[in-house]
C-alpha cells in the first residue's frame, strides 16, 4: 500500500484494514492526520511509512500501544527510543525490486485449493478524460480522488472512504451494504471530531442506488470517485449533478474480500 504514495506518508492498520492514512513533506504531521482519522483503533495496530522513521515521528508513536512498526530505515535516535517499548517489533521494509511473473499474482487459500489471481495494480491514466458529471473536479478535489483512491482498494468491501487532498477523514470497511459503510465512515469523522465539508468519497465498487452518493453529498462530500457499471448510473450522475457533486468513473472496481 505505501509503495503508491510518492509523498512522505503514514498509514495506520488494523486487522489489514487502514484506520487512517496522512501525508506530508514533515513526516510527523503526516502521522497526526493519519492518527486524527481514528484515535482508538490504532491501538495495538500496524504503522507503516515510505520515509526513514525520525526522532520526532518515533516520539509521537511512542505514546500509544503498537505491535509493528514498518519503515525503509529507523534513525538512530529513534530505533534507541522505540526499542525501549516491550512487545514491539521494529521492521525494515525492502526496496521491491523483483520481476518475477509471481510478484505480479495473488494466492490465496480456499477450500480444495489455491485461488491465483492478478494483483489489483491498476494505475489510473488519463483521469481528467473519465469525469461523467456536468462539474468537473477541481485541482485539490483532483488530488483527493487520487490519494482516496489508492486507499480504498486497501479497505475490505463493501468499502467507502472520505478524504483530503492528503488525509483519510472518515473510513467504513467490511459492510454487506454500501450504503451502511458510508454511514459508518460518516460517524467516524464525526467522532473524530473531522469535518467532511469539501472532501471527497472514494467507493471501492460502483453505487448501486443513489442513496449512497446523496448521504455522502449530504455528509459534505463535494466530488466522488467509483468504478461505475450500475445499471443505475444514469440515476447516480444525475443526483449528483442535482447536488453539483464532481463524478469520476474509473472503469475498474478493486472489491478486496
Amino acid at each position: 500500500m505505501i509503495d503508491e504514495f510518492a509523498e512522505p506518508t503514514v498509514a495506520i492498520l488494523k486487522h489489514t484494514n487502514p484506520c487512517g492514512v496522512g501525508a506530508d513533506p514533515d513526516l510527523r504531521a503526516a502521522w497526526d492526520k493519519a492518527f486524527a482519522t481514528d484515535k482508538q483503533a490504532p491501538f495495538g495496530g500496524i504503522i507503516i511509512c515510505n520515509r526513514p522513521l525520525t526522532e520526532p515521528l518515533a516520539r509521537a508513536i511512542s505514546e500509544i500501544f503498537s505491535e509493528v512498526i514498518i519503515a525503509p530505515d529507523f534513525e538512530p535516535d529513534a530505533r534507541a527510543l522505540l526499542q525501549k517499548k516491550k512487545n514491539l517489533r521494529l521492521m525494515k521494509k525492502l526496496a521491491f525490486t523483483s520481476k518475477d511473473e509471481t510478484d505480479e499474482m495473488d494466492i490465496r487459500s480456499v477450500i480444495g485449493g489455491l485461488l491465483v489471481q492478478e494483483k489489483d495494480r491498476e494505475d489510473l491514466k488519463d483521469i481528467e478524460s473519465k469525469v461523467v458529471t456536468q462539474r468537473p473536479p477541481t485541482a485539490d478535489e483532483m488530488r483527493a480522488m487520487m490519494f482516496g483512491w489508492r486507499i480504498v482498494k486497501h479497505v475490505k468491501s463493501n468499502a467507502i472512504v472520505y478524504v483530503a487532498k492528503d488525509r483519510t477523514l472518515g473510513i467504513g470497511a467490511g459492510q454487506m451494504s454500501r450504503v451502511d459503510a458510508s454511514r459508518i465512515a460518516i460517524w467516524k469523522a464525526k467522532d473524530a471530531g473531522l469535518s467532511l465539508v469539501g472532501s471527497v468519497v472514494a467507493s471501492d465498487a460502483f453505487f448501486p442506488f443513489p442513496d449512497g452518493l446523496i448521504a455522502a453529498a449530504e455528509a459534505g462530500a463535494t466530488a466522488a470517485i467509483q468504478p461505475g457499471g450500475s445499471v443505475r448510473d444514469a440515476e447516480v450522475i444525475a443526483a449528483a449533478d442535482e447536488r453539483k457533486i464532481a463524478m469520476v468513473f474509473t472503469g475498474v472496481r478493486h472489491f478486496r474480500h
